[in-house]
């Protein structure tokens, strides 16, 4: 469930000094609140996944978030705000200059550049944003684009708003849903946010030529197909319409043959199929036949061509590094993103 991270009115905010349940910080930064703010009615709260937290803020009064060089050079965690702005608006200034951000918009802060964010409630009276507060270094995994100094938005691709709503169920489920699950949500989430990020920086994609069309036929019959021990290149030109001699010729575009490419893909999916089973449920054989070898000898013997190891001997080292690897891993913590400053300042993530 999500935990409180604070909620107040306006004649409290001046002493609030609430730092979540276990008073744990993530970065340094101020927080504050409009001096000439009429009401706060602000609430903050957060839900942990891994070393990722998603959190949801509302407010009747206008923020401000601050990250200063003497912040980071008293704490230097790398930490990657996500923004998804719902209601109101967020005005943004960094070494870059300043951009405004729209409900709907999406943007993202990081804690080693400098940065201000002013967060200013809209006609309705209410601002509200939902954040995802993920270290740097995982985000660089889904989002290659490099983004040292923050980077901004207009929330119009379709990726964006799905993310969006996998972060909304995640954060307002009661436990219905595991921890694993939970961590492979939000891991589409950032899945989908890299992809947004990359199409929104393809100006104009390339048109594709007719014999890639076709090459894209092709290699999604045999996909399909793949489990069919009689997968044959006139089965694969039948089904694309197309001759086996034009077939030949496609997949030298990729530079392979038909039979490197089944063979190829046969083994990583067969691989993949040994790493991910448990042995007393899924057989070898099983996974022979499943992938579209005519024997388990046939099996056997092309995948200790390609992986040094028979199938049974790779499936024993998998199951012994990923119990070395459960092992060794520690617990993820989980924390506001700011802690308190001094004077009126709040624990929070922003």
């Amino acid at each position: 469930m999500a935990e409180t991270l604070f909620t107040f009115q306006m004649r409290e905010h001046r002493d609030c000094l609430f730092h979540g349940s276990r008073g744990q910080e993530y970065c340094r930064g101020d927080i504050w609140i409009a001096d000439d703010a009429a009401t706060a009615d602000l609430h903050s709260e957060r839900k942990a996944v891994g070393a990722i937290s998603i959190i949801r803020r509302r407010s009747a009064a206008n923020l401000f978030f601050r990250r200063s060089r003497r912040h980071i050079r008293e704490d230097a965690t790398d930490l990657s705000i996500l923004w998804f702005v719902k209601r109101g608006e967020l005005a943004v200034s960094n070494q870059c200059g300043g951009k405004v951000a729209k409900a709907g918009d999406f943007l993202i802060t990081r804690s080693m550049s400098p940065f201000c964010v002013e967060c200013r409630i809209g006609q309705d009276g209410m601002h509200e944003v939902l954040n995802l507060a993920v270290p740097t270094h995982i985000l660089r995994g889904f989002v290659r684009q490099e983004f040292n100094n923050g980077l901004f938005m207009a929330m119009e691709r379709a990726e964006l708003a799905l993310a969006e709503t996998l972060l909304d169920e995640v954060l307002a489920d009661e436990g219905r849903i595991g921890e694993a699950s939970a961590r492979l949500l939000v891991d589409t989430a950032l899945g989908l946010i890299g992809n947004a990020i990359r199409a929104g920086e393809d100006t104009a994609p390339a048109r594709l030529s007719i014999a890639e069309r076709r090459l894209e036929q092709v290699l999604r019959f045999i996909e399909v197909h793949l489990a069919d021990p009689l997968l044959s290149t006139a089965m694969v030109a039948k089904g694309c319409g197309i001759s086996p001699r034009y077939l030949s010729f496609l997949l030298r575009l990729r530079d392979t043959s038909f039979s490197e490419l089944v063979w190829e893909q046969r083994l990583a999916k067969a691989r993949d199929w040994l790493m991910a089973s448990d042995p007393r449920e899924v057989s070898i054989g099983e996974i022979a036949y499943g992938v579209g070898f005519k024997s388990p000898a046939h099996f056997s013997r092309m995948f200790k061509r390609v992986f040094g190891a028979n199938p049974r001997e790779y499936r024993g080292e998998s199951a012994v590094q990923e119990m070395i690897a459960v092992s060794a891993e520690e617990p993820f913590g989980s924390c506001p993103v700011f802690a308190r400053d001094g004077g009126a300042m709040l624990s929070a993530t922003g």
